[in-house]
């Protein structure tokens, strides 16, 4: 029989040896059975195991070999005791393993000194691999203390959670390193590494340190200086004090994911942590900024409080995308944050979520809830959405009190969701705990039609899918209504909508409305109302509406295109009244939803789509200017880089002879300004044929940064004729990192010059691409089904039948991914 035990502390001593990629590894758990039991069980994965000891704690007994037995279907390792034991006890196991190469568990990274390839040893554990670095209760809820020992060569430095204790020489030559104790925290959240570490810290705040390669010290300043910003953010606006004595920022050559939030050792990706002059673009040193806050937020939401079960994984992962953005807006206002927010986070949860297949934010039942391609979108960026949502409603005083409540009350324990709502509940007075359990806990969201008869608003909400769908769901939804009169007069009302159907007076005058000013509410708005639109269409022209309600108007009409709703001939019309539109916001936005269309359409409204795109982008281009500017905002330098990598992928010829003047230049040793780099990457790639791509390939393997390898890569699915992409992606497959393999074929798919070519080139090279990362590959997955598929949906499901047969962990992604084809399809044939 097995019964629950309850870990108190884990002492590890881990040997690694970077020649043989193997390691050595000591667990000692001290645990208390609550009531007897005759076997422990443990997660175990690839792991060898030598010996198991049990002996009970706190006394002299020697310690007892027990007989184990190992289940890999299971990861799990059992020990069968000699006698049940109930109480607490010390159980010892020695075993050893792997540094893989998957970028999971205890892993290795390549890297290059004194011109030598070499490796670091990291760890990375979220959500269920620690298991893979030791034998654990691997569980978020199964809190421990760990202690921390590593023996390492002596000229390499050890990283873990917390600051080395002492370091002892040993008589071969090596160092015993031993580190503090870590707080009481969750198996994936524990850290260690080995590597030729240089390690910097802030200047102002010494708890600050950034842990990088030799060499890149100063690369970490920015990063370091913003890491001190957003971690006094946190500490002021939660008012409780960051718990270790040191908070690590360490870049990871090798690294799946955008960074990890280990307490006290936070890994990332080195081109979200350092930052290079001359390669480094405005729009990278944001996107640093925002990864840096989210893992610091974590510090809090998931570290000092944890979630009870991985189907409150949201409580992490939406508090950290929100705050990510909020301590960036805190300290750069003048960046338009919350414009990036929604314009990256909202937009991308409305357009995943309108799928009939998808999630709630809670996760039901409890299973395991892992990050994918298909779960990421709800769980960071419609979680995150649905908070902004929420502070807009109960206001952001409220807000504040309640989570510090929430923070305070479970400090080192774990939490489900309904703990959060109690306590926002309890500071706001308001009803959250109702609201926030119809968001939280169901699929989907609402579209609300608004119909005018006279003075009274008709508001009626049913579920939002591109595809038709028969839900009776209901939402409660804070709805804001803006009121105008003919005189300019501007007028305000909320009301919680909580059925199906209700109505609203509006004011006497009222010439015209608009629903969900501001845009905190995460639903679409279809006006029955064609008076009403064209008032609200010359509002767009005359910019008498804000951006972000210039956003929402577009966007919301984008959405009724793709169900099938409203005609692509009226978004037209709408696009057309947005001409001489400069703000990022609602101008990237149109813009994608015009290329996307362009992607997926054909005929004449196909060309008409791409003249209006050129348009936009034409005039667009001529008012913010080609070249950057120092003065300039950081939103236009990230929107003209968006206009020039879609321009140069529609052929037009304005964006393609600046940028191949461009790239011209490059090839012959002129810089090329980081702002406009990948821009004209592109446009080398669509006009330069060959020649082109042996010169990206030159850069690309002489380039030591992130930042640029990262944009070559992206050009490498942009070039044109086939024959050219061909070989493109040949070097892609054979040379490129697995890190960042995904991106020429995702740029692929999105390359109008490959549509009727890549999906027989995808099939055909299928056991190659499917080695990456298991979460690169659904990348790849999600962005050449849908797409490049829409050449013969039907061979494109019989292929994705099989795909899951063969890989049944996809089956998430492929019914994301079919559905999105359904759409499209769908789309294209409703416009011939």
């Amino acid at each position: 029989m097995t019964a629950p035990i309850t870990p108190m502390e884990y002492q590890l001593a881990i040997e690694p040896d970077l020649d043989r990629f193997t390691f050595a590894g000591r667990m000692t758990l001290s645990a208390d059975a609550g009531e007897p039991t005759g076997t422990l069980t443990l997660h175990c994965a690839e792991l060898a195991i030598w010996n198991c000891r049990i002996q009970p704690d706190g006394t002299d007994e020697t310690p007892v070999d027990c007989p184990f037995t190992l289940d890999p279907a299971k990861t799990s390792l059992t020990i069968h005791l000699p006698d049940p034991l109930t109480g607490p006890f010390r159980l010892t196991v020695d075993y050893t393993g792997k540094i893989n190469d998957r970028m999971a568990g205890f892993y290795r990274s390549r890297i290059k000194t004194d011109d030598r390839p070499k490796h670091i040893a990291v760890t990375q554990f979220q959500e269920s691999d620690a298991r893979r670095a030791f034998p654990c209760l691997d569980h978020p809820a199964q809190k421990a203390v760990f202690r921390v020992e590593m023996v390492i060569d002596s000229h390499l430095t050890a990283i873990s959670n917390t600051d080395i204790q002492t370091i002892t020489e040993l008589e071969d030559g090596r160092h015993q390193v031993t580190f503090h104790p870590t707080p009481r925290m969750s198996t994936y959240l524990l850290f260690f590494g080995v590597g030729p570490f240089e390690i910097h810290e802030d200047t102002d705040d010494r708890r600050v340190r950034a842990v990088c390669l030799p060499g890149m010290g100063d690369q970490t300043v920015y990063g370091r200086e913003f890491g001190r910003k957003a971690l006094a953010y946190g500490e002021d606006y939660y008012a409780i004090d960051y718990p270790l004595t040191k908070l690590d920022l360490i870049a990871v050559p090798d690294f799946a994911f955008g960074a990890m939030e280990n307490w006290g050792a936070i890994t990332f990706r080195e081109n979200l942590l350092l930052n290079i002059p001359g390669v480094t673009s405005r729009e990278a040193l944001a996107r640093i900024c925002e990864v840096i806050a989210h893992e610091i937020a974590h510090q809090w939401f998931g570290n000092l409080v944890t979630p009870e079960e991985w189907k409150y994984l949201w409580l992490n992962e939406s508090f950290a995308t929100y705050f990510g953005y909020g301590m960036v807006n805190h300290h750069y206002p003048e960046w338009e944050i919350w414009d990036q927010f929604v314009r990256s986070q909202t937009e991308t949860a409305m357009a995943r979520d309108a799928l009939i297949e998808t999630f709630a934010i809670e996760m039901p039942g409890g299973a395991q809830v892992a990050i994918t391609t298909s779960t990421a979108p709800i769980i960071y960026s419609k979680g995150g959405s649905i908070l902004r949502q929420l502070e807009a409603w109960i206001g952001p005083d409220h807000f504040k009190a309640g989570l510090r409540r929430y923070l305070t009350d479970f400090a080192y324990g774990s939490a489900a969701s309904h703990h959060l709502w109690e306590s926002l509940s309890a500071a706001s007075g308001m009803p959250v705990a109702e609201l926030m359990r119809n968001w939280v806990t169901q699929p989907g969201y609402p579209v609300i039609t608004a119909e005018r008869i006279d003075n009274t608003l008709t508001l009626r909400q049913r579920r939002f899918t591109y595809l038709p769908n028969d839900s009776s769901q209901t939402w409660l939804v804070p709805v804001s209504i803006i009121t105008y009169t003919a005189d300019g007069t501007a007028d305000t009302q909320t009301i919680l909508l909580k059925k199906k159907q209700t109505d609203v007076t509006l004011p006497p005058e009222t010439t015209a409305y608009h629903l969900n000013p501001g845009q905190t509410g995460f639903y679409h708005t279809c006006y029955n109302d064609a008076d009403n639109l064209v008032r609200l269409r010359a509002m767009v022209a005359g910019r008498h509406l804000p951006p972000m309600d210039r956003w929402g108007l577009q966007n919301d009409l984008f959405a009724l295109v793709k169900a099938g709703l409203v005609p692509m001939a009226t978004f037209l019309e709408l696009a057309d009244s947005f001409h001489g539109e400069q703000a990022y916001l609602p101008l990237s936005s149109l813009d994608s939803h015009l290329f996307e269309a362009t992607m997926v359409l054909r005929g004449e409204i196909r060309t008409r789509t791409a003249q209006t795109a050129v348009t936009l982008m034409n005039a667009a281009l001529e008012a913010i200017g080609v070249q950057p500017a120092p003065e300039e905002s950081q939103t236009a330098a990230m929107l003209r880089d968006q206009l020039f990598v879609h321009g140069a992928l529609l052929g037009n010829p304005q964006v393609l002879d600046f940028l191949t003047d461009q790239f011209n230049a490059f090839l012959t040793g002129s810089t090329v300004a980081p702002d406009i780099f990948r821009g004209v990457m592109t446009a080398g790639a669509v006009s330069g044929g060959g020649p082109a791509l042996k010169a990206i390939i030159r850069r690309f393997e002489a380039s030591g940064a992130e930042h640029e390898r990262m944009a070559l890569a992206g050009a490498l699915g942009c070039f044109n004729p086939w024959s050219v992409l061909e070989e493109a992606l040949d070097f892609a497959l054979a040379k490129v990192p697995d890190r960042i393999r995904f991106m020429p074929l995702v740029a692929a798919a999105g390359n109008p010059a490959a549509a009727d070519r890549l999906w027989p080139w995808f099939a055909d090279n299928l056991p190659r691409i499917e080695r990456m990362h298991p979460l690169l590959f659904e990348r790849v997955v999600a962005a050449v089904v849908p797409g490049p598929g829409l050449q013969d949906p039907d061979r494109t499901e019989a292929f994705c039948l099989r795909l899951k047969r063969k890989q049944p962990r996809l089956a998430d992604v492929i019914a994301l991914s079919l559905e999105r084809l359904a759409v499209n399809a769908a789309f294209r044939q409703r416009e011939l």
